[in-house]
């Protein structure tokens, strides 16, 4: 089992990252939350943020009148974006620490838990039986996410679940666990649960999303 704690008590949960104890015949098989770096790269788009930040600065520059006083001008006016984007990433990259920071997810030998909200913290239990696959996607660093397809009849809403639910998938929203370091080994961890939920064993693969 791994565990990662952020160093936030929540006085409330009988065990971290669980609404409630689990019975004798359950037992936790791993614990992990989200890095927050891979939270602001994949949820809020880090690179192209910065990537426009500096496209619009860049732009703002060439376009500058030239002459003393109009250099000066549009120096002070430079500064003034800088300090703008400045912020705006801050408030960017402070959302994906706190997205990392109040999010836990549990594997147990029964069920998927997931604890996630900023302001007021939900908790979905999704039994294995009720997962139909789950996809994973790689990325060089070796960190990435697993994306959980629920059976058909099964539905959580997509705003319910964000930034904690696969893009795009507006009509069945599939639950994700997103930015997970070392996610190859995690998945490693889902396979060695799922035999022990019948129906999913031979339901379920794992495979590198693209």
């Amino acid at each position: 089992m791994r565990a990662h704690h952020h160093g936030h008590e929540h006085e409330l949960e009988p065990q971290y990252g669980l609404p409630e104890l689990l019975p004798q015949d359950e037992r936790i098989v791993w614990q992990g939350s989200p890095l927050a770096g891979e939270v602001f790269q994949t949820v809020f788009h880090g690179r192209v943020l910065l990537a426009y930040f500096l496209a619009m600065l860049g732009l703002r520059l060439i376009l500058s009148p030239t002459g003393d006083e109009a250099v000066g001008a549009s120096a002070a006016a430079a500064a003034g974006m800088v300090v703008v984007f400045g912020v705006a990433l801050a408030l960017f990259w402070g959302m994906a620490w706190l997205t990392a920071k109040t999010t836990v997810y549990t594997f147990t030998t029964k069920r998927l838990i997931m604890r996630i909200g900023i302001v007021l913290n939900v908790t979905f239990n999704i039994p294995w039986t009720r997962i139909a696959a789950a996809d994973l996607r790689v990325r060089k660093n070796g960190a990435g996410d697993i994306a959980f397809r629920l059976v058909p009849e099964d539905k959580i809403a997509y705003l319910h679940l964000w930034p904690h639910a696969r893009p795009w998938r507006f009509e069945h929203p599939e639950p994700m666990l997103r930015g997970l370091p070392e996610v190859r080994q995690v998945s490693e961890q889902v396979l060695r649960v799922v035999p022990v939920a019948s129906g999913f064993r031979h339901e379920t693969h794992l495979q590198t999303a693209r």
